[in-house]
Formats: structure tokens, C-alpha cells, sequence
């Protein structure tokens, strides 16, 4: 099977600050935080020009992190931060897979659609999003 792990969940939020604040107390561990910008960037993502924070938080065991991001640019354009619990739809879950076209090959084939582009971070990921069942965005990262 090409799927090794669930690499981990995105949360947007407004407060970066606070969430990180939140996340540690619960129990997570601050990885690292930093500003994400570039062409590359919006390539994956297919929001274009984008500029974002974010902050890395690790589970106690070390198998599971949370990435929390704020938008500078482009401007957030849905809040769902009131949704019920069983409202439909979350923001993404990332996957790390072996081997990436082998995989996007697989779920074009049950109706998987690429989102942006497949794009290469330096020499160490290939990334790119796509809408999976219900439009579900998932974000699948193959290691170099």
C-alpha cells in the first residue's frame, strides 16, 4: 500500500497567538512557526498569491501534529468556526504517500481532482491538493 501515515490536520484561526496558546495547554508542543510565502506556495494551495503563518504543534507521542495557520493574504472568505459539530466539510487532512504520481494516478481514477498543481518544496517534499469525495480537500506530501 503507497499510503504511510496521516502527516497531519489543518486549522485556520484568526488569533495565531492564542491558538498556540490553547494547543500547548491542552498538551501539543510547539514544533515550529513560520511565515510561508511564494509562488510555489499558492501553486499548491491554488489560491495564487498568498502569504500565511504557521504554527506546528506535535501530539505527547510524537506521531500526530496540528498545522494552525492565519491568512495575511489572501483575505479568509467563510468562517465555519460557528458550525455545529455535525456540519459537513473540514479544511484538509494531509497524507504522506510513497510515491505521489502513482497515487494521484488512483484517485483521478475514482473521481479525485487536482486542485491547484503538483509543486516541489526545495529537495525535500512534492506536494499538491486534491478534492476528493464530496469536494473533501486533502493534501497529499510525497518525502524526497
Amino acid at each position: 500500500m503507497a499510503l504511510k501515515r496521516m502527516d497531519n490536520v489543518g486549522i485556520v484561526v484568526a488569533d495565531l497567538d492564542a491558538a498556540v496558546a490553547f494547543f500547548a495547554e491542552l498538551g501539543l508542543e510547539l514544533e515550529g512557526r513560520q511565515a510561508i510565502e511564494g509562488e510555489w506556495a499558492g501553486r499548491v494551495t491554488g489560491l495564487g498569491d498568498q502569504h500565511v503563518e504557521i504554527a506546528m504543534m506535535r501530539t505527547p507521542d510524537g506521531h500526530s501534529r496540528l498545522e494552525l495557520s492565519r491568512f495575511f493574504r489572501p483575505e479568509v472568505i467563510a468562517d465555519h468556526r460557528t458550525a455545529p459539530v455535525n456540519a459537513l466539510g473540514y479544511l484538509r487532512v494531509m497524507f504522506a504517500v510513497e510515491n505521489l504520481d502513482d497515487t494521484l494516478e488512483r484517485l483521478t481514477g475514482l473521481g479525485a481532482v487536482l486542485e491547484g498543481e503538483v509543486v516541489q518544496y526545495g529537495d525535500v517534499y512534492r506536494l499538491c491538493y486534491i478534492r476528493g469525495p464530496e469536494g473533501i480537500l486533502i493534501g497529499l506530501a510525497e518525502e524526497l
